[in-house]
């Protein structure tokens, strides 16, 4: 792979006993900073969808009170 000009002339300065510009760089330049969505209307729809569907040991989620 081919070096850019900007390395190029990183790596001369450095040759000639220079300050190297990378060591300036900002911590977060190596950090991923995209902004974390929140959930869609279809993940929320996707998270209940089988809520409350256990019939099959027969507890659907209703009840008898006799009092």
């Amino acid at each position: 792979m081919a070096k850019s000009n900007a390395r190029k002339k990183r790596e001369k300065l450095v040759r000639e006993g220079k300050r190297n510009p990378e060591n300036g760089r900002s911590p977060f330049a190596l950090i991923d900073m995209q902004s974390r969505m929140t959930k869609t209307k279809k993940d929320h729809l996707y998270r209940t969808k089988y809520k409350n569907q256990s019939f099959t040991n027969g507890n659907d989620g209703s009840f008898y009170f006799c009092g």
